[in-house]
Formats: structure tokens, C-alpha cells, sequence
């Protein structure tokens, strides 16, 4: 625990004082002088407690962090007292101040308890008691969570490592299977179809649907403005799923749209780029073509 703040050792000490002092111009008991910092207050009455069971009492309330005995039995003594009617003409000698003991350990927050009914002290000030309060129960210290990590090595690494994986797929899968190719072309003979490559069916499909402005630049370049701007416009943090289902559902619909365009292109598109059904005719026959 830690030990009592200064200033409030001599608040203390000052207004342990000056009621001392108030005590003795009403004709009470003699006042008592104002400790030092560190060190027991004295009995306020004749027979109290004497030095050492108030240095006894100290002490445990160090220990257990607990209200000092001895000011419990003044606190309880005066309470009684005015209660009681008090003794005429005291001039409040009846009533005692409690305050915490200055001793090292103490710790550094001060609670004040609520006095009961009809204790005040001279001039009418109402009797403060104080205590001491361990500061591990009323500390809630959270660390602050941070969502930023280091482009270097966090990110980078991970892209590294990714593109080392897709480039030993890539040759595991070029060494098994082949990628024939067609025979020489011949500048005097068309084929029927004429088809793109796979990549390019898509907008092949397209320009069987639309004007040629709208199927080669207007739809595609849509598309491609909608992914760049996507991630203006989606700022979501989070990368769980769930917490994404509209940029999962608009991705997916893009590549569903695409990927239909391409299979229509590659297996239902025969002689004159007409539209066949593949199962007549043959999927093989339609890549002799």
C-alpha cells in the first residue's frame, strides 16, 4: 500500500490544531498539540488510551487496512456523549476529531464515512472520520487494443509466402497435365467458330447480346470501376465473414455472372457461333472445331 499523500497529513495536522485550540478557548479540556507527521495522535481525554495502545492500534490498521480501534471507541464515546445531552458548559470537550493515522504504508486514497445524527464538534462542524482504502480495489487499469499491424514483415511475408505456394502450383500442375495447342493456322482457311480464349468468352458472349459499345466498354468498364471503388465504399475493418455477407453477396454474383458467360461461350456456342447443346453435338467435336 502506498503511503498518504502530504498535503493531506497536514490538513490534518492543521485542522487537528485548530480544534485543539477552539476546545480550549470554550473552557474544555486542555488541547492537545498538533503531532508530527509520522507519528501517533495523543489521547484527547483523560483517560483514554494510552501511547502505546494507540501505537498498537496504528499499527493493525496498517495491517489490516481497517479503521484504528481507538478512534472507533472516541468516535463511539462522543456519539453517546451527545446523545446523552452532553455535560454543561463543556464547550464541546466531550467530543472528539478522528483522523487517520500518519503512518508509512497507508494508502493513497482517503474515504469519508457518513457521521451519524447529532455528532458535531465545536462551532458546529460536523465530525469527519477518515480511512484508509487499498488502492488494488478501486483500479481497473485495461490495456487499450490496437487493430494496426507493420506493413514489413506482417504483410509482405504473407504475400511472399502465398506467392511461393501458387508458384509451386502452378509447376506441380504444368508437369502433369499438357496444354495442347492447335495445329498451324492457315490464313486461307477461318475456323467455324472463330472463339477468344477462355479468359475473353465472356465479352465474346456479350457482343451476341449487346451493341458492340455496350458489350466491350460500357459493361466491363462498369465492372472494373465497382471493384476498384469497392473498397472506398465498403470500409468494414473486420475480415470475419459474417460481418461481411455485402461484400461476399456482390462479389459472388460478379463471378457467378462471369463464370456463366464463359461456360455458355465454351460448350453451348457451335458452328457460326450459334447456340447448341452440347450433348448433341459433343464437347469434343466442339473443340475439334
Amino acid at each position: 500500500m502506498a503511503e498518504v499523500p502530504e498535503h493531506l497529513l497536514k490538513r490534518a495536522a492543521e485542522r487537528r490544531a485548530a480544534l485543539q485550540k477552539k476546545e480550549g478557548e470554550g473552557g474544555g479540556a486542555a488541547g492537545e498539540a498538533a503531532a508530527p507527521e509520522g507519528a501517533p495522535a495523543a489521547p484527547a481525554e483523560p483517560g483514554g488510551p494510552s501511547a502505546e495502545e494507540v501505537a498498537a492500534s496504528n499499527a493493525e490498521a496498517e495491517q489490516t487496512g481497517k479503521i484504528p480501534s481507538h478512534l472507533l471507541a472516541r468516535s463511539a464515546a462522543a456519539r453517546e456523549k451527545a446523545q446523552g445531552g452532553g455535560e454543561a458548559g463543556g464547550g464541546g470537550g466531550g467530543t472528539a476529531t478522528a483522523t487517520a493515522p500518519a503512518a508509512t504504508g497507508a494508502a493513497a486514497r482517503i474515504a469519508t464515512a457518513a457521521p451519524g445524527p447529532g455528532v458535531v464538534g465545536p462551532a458546529g462542524h460536523t465530525q469527519r472520520l477518515l480511512t484508509v482504502v487499498k488502492a488494488g480495489s478501486i483500479q481497473d487499469v485495461k490495456a487499450t487494443p490496437t487493430d494496426k499491424v507493420h506493413v514489413w514483415p506482417h504483410l509482405l511475408v504473407i504475400e511472399f509466402v502465398a506467392s511461393l505456394a501458387m508458384t509451386a502450383f502452378l509447376l506441380v500442375f504444368s508437369t502433369f497435365i499438357n496444354a495442347p495447342l492447335l495445329g498451324q493456322a492457315n490464313f486461307n482457311l477461318t475456323p467455324n467458330p472463330s472463339k477468344a480464349p477462355w479468359y475473353f468468352l465472356g465479352l465474346q458472349e456479350l457482343l451476341t447480346m449487346f451493341h458492340p459499345m455496350v458489350a466491350g466498354v460500357m459493361i466491363p468498364g462498369m465492372g472494373l470501376v465497382g471493384l476498384g471503388a469497392a473498397g472506398y465504399i465498403d470500409k468494414n475493418p473486420s475480415n470475419k465473414p459474417e460481418d461481411r455477407k455485402v461484400a461476399i453477396a456482390l462479389f459472388t454474383i460478379f463471378m457467378m455472372f462471369w463464370a456463366t458467360l464463359v461456360i455458355i461461350g465454351s460448350f453451348f456456342r457451335g458452328e457460326g457461333f450459334n447456340f447448341i447443346l452440347p450433348w448433341r453435338q459433343g464437347v469434343h467435336e466442339i473443340f475439334d472445331l
